[in-house]
């Protein structure tokens, strides 16, 4: 049982004490640079807005040489996500249904424009609520 327990703990990730700072360092000056802007656009912070930008921040600062990481999918998937999200909010009288509707959608959207971004999935819901 003890065996097939620890089959469950993940391999160590390694990187250099560097690129951890890096890391870090990136996120935390994107998501305040993030809220920043937020702010200036919307006249007050909004921290659901900026929510699934700290799931992005991991990929983009942690993982860049993912493929789910690189600008085209940062900015393309987080984009269509929005509108998707924003127009089902619109169109959609129940936020529940919008919110599903609005994933499914901009997940569909994103395979063919070729930016799959995980957060986005994030990004179509809380536009859509």
């Amino acid at each position: 049982m003890r065996a097939w327990l620890y089959g469950f703990w993940p391999q160590a990730i390694v990187t250099s004490r560097r690129d951890r700072l890096a890391g870090s360092l990136g996120a935390a000056f994107g998501l305040i640079a993030t809220a920043w802007v937020c702010h200036r656009a919307l006249g007050e912070p909004n921290p659901w807005f900026i929510a699934p930008m700290g799931a992005s921040a991991v990929l983009l600062f942690a993982v860049p040489a993912s493929p789910l990481a690189q600008p085209w999918s940062l900015i393309g998937g987080n984009l269509c996500a929005a509108l998707v999200g924003v127009s089902c909010a619109r169109l959609i009288g129940d936020p529940v249904l919008a919110a599903g509707i609005a994933a499914a959608i901009a997940i569909a959207l994103m395979f063919p424009l070729r930016c799959l971004h995980p957060p986005s999935g994030a990004v179509a819901l809380t536009a859509a609520l």
